[in-house]
């Protein structure tokens, strides 16, 4: 596993939901492509439902961190994209993500607002960054 930093840069308002900088080292570095909310074999998963895509798409990234040797503790920086953002968004995406960061300090996080994804019916998608020894 890697050592990850978590500053608390002066100046800047500590937010229990992400870190302002993460310092990762580590000798490899791994990047997921974004997920979203698809199951193993292609089915949408909780159409209309921001929340429940949110945690389908978080245990997609988790797959694919495994796949490379990786999980969330290793996670450095995530960004997550949502159609349609409104200021109410922040707090289900948030919601949905928390328990996947649990115990532990959050990655640093970035949430744009997109007008749409690859599909219609995808409400969601986050890449992760992660860094392991």
């Amino acid at each position: 596993m890697s050592t990850l930093e978590h500053p608390r840069p002066e100046g800047l308002l500590p937010n229990p939901a992400f870190s302002q900088v993460v310092a990762a080292s580590g000798s490899r570095t791994i990047y997921t492509a974004g997920q979203v909310a698809i199951d193993e074999h292609g089915a949408l998963v909780g159409a209309g439902d921001l929340a429940a895509q949110t945690k389908q798409v978080m245990r997609n990234v988790g797959l694919a961190l495994a796949a490379a040797g990786a999980g969330y503790a290793d996670v450095v920086k995530i960004t997550t994209y949502v159609v349609n953002y409104r200021p109410e968004h922040r707090v289900i995406v948030g919601q949905a993500r928390a328990p996947f960061f649990a115990d532990r300090p959050p990655p640093a996080s970035t949430l744009v607002g997109v007008s749409a994804l690859a599909l219609p019916e995808w409400l969601v998608e986050i890449e992760a960054i992660a860094v392991v020894d």
